[in-house]
C-alpha cells in the first residue's frame, strides 16, 4: 500500500530544483509571492508544472480558472498553451491580481489571459447565460465554501472530455479526522464524497499539494 511521503524542507527544495522546469517568470512570481502574508495560497512548483503537463496532454487551448491570486498557476498554464491559447481567470482581488498582471506580461503571455473581476459565481452565472465557449480545462482555488457552486458551474463550461481540478481537498489533512467540523472542512470533506459518488465524471484524488481533485467530465 503507497503512502504519503513524509514533508521536509529538504524534500521540497529537491522537488523544486528537481521536479519542475520553472520559467524564469514563474520563479520571479514564486519567491515574490512567498514574501505576502498570503503566501499559503499560493501553489507550489511541482503543482504548477503537473498543472502545465495536464493542459499539454488535453491539448488545452481554453482554460478557466477560478481564483487567481498573484498569478502562479494561470501562468504556468498559458506557458505550456499555444499561441492562440485563451485562459479566464475569475478573482475579487485588483491589488493580487495587479501582480499576476505583472508577471504575465514579463513572461509574454498577456495577450492570452483575460482578467475577469468580480464574484465568481456571478461571472460565471454570465458565462452561462451568454453561452461561452466550452473550456478544456477549469482550475478551482478560490474561496472554500464555494467550491460545491464552483464545480456544478465549471461542469456546464467545461466540454465533455475536459478537466476540473479543484486545489486545497485534502485541507491539511483535516478532512480526513472526524473531529474537525469547522464549516470550510465539512464543505470539503462535503464535496470530495461528491465528486467521488458523481456519475457525471470519473475522478482520482491526488497527494499533491494540499490535495487535488481531478474529475474529468463525461
Amino acid at each position: 500500500m503507497s503512502r504519503m511521503l513524509p514533508s521536509s524542507d529538504q524534500l521540497f527544495a529537491y522537488i523544486t530544483d528537481i521536479g519542475a522546469r520553472e520559467h524564469p517568470a514563474l520563479r520571479r512570481c514564486r519567491e515574490e509571492t512567498a514574501k505576502h502574508p498570503h503566501s499559503g495560497m499560493q501553489i507550489g512548483p511541482d503543482q504548477g508544472a503537473a498543472m502545465a503537463l495536464l493542459a499539454q496532454l488535453i491539448s488545452t487551448s481554453r482554460y478557466l480558472e477560478i481564483g487567481t491570486f498573484t498569478g502562479y498557476s494561470a501562468l504556468a498554464v498559458a506557458l505550456a498553451m499555444p499561441d492562440d491559447g485563451r485562459v479566464v481567470c475569475c478573482d475579487v482581488s485588483k491589488e493580487f491580481t495587479d501582480i499576476a498582471r505583472r508577471y504575465w506580461g514579463e513572461a509574454g503571455v498577456a495577450a492570452k489571459i483575460e482578467l475577469r473581476l468580480g464574484p465568481a459565481v456571478e461571472t460565471l452565472d454570465r458565462m452561462i447565460a451568454t453561452g461561452e465557449a466550452a473550456f478544456d480545462f477549469a482550475f478551482i482555488d478560490a474561496d472554500k465554501e464555494s467550491y460545491d457552486a464552483y464545480y456544478e458551474r465549471a461542469l456546464k463550461l467545461v466540454r465533455a472530455g475536459g478537466l476540473i481540478a479543484l486545489d486545497n481537498m485534502l485541507w491539511s489533512g483535516k478532512v480526513a479526522d472526524p473531529s474537525e467540523c469547522d464549516e470550510t472542512t465539512a464543505a470539503l470533506r462535503a464535496l470530495n464524497r461528491k465528486i467521488h459518488d458523481d456519475d457525471r465524471v470519473d475522478m482520482a484524488m491526488l497527494a499533491l499539494g494540499d490535495g487535488v481533485m481531478l474529475a474529468r467530465k463525461r
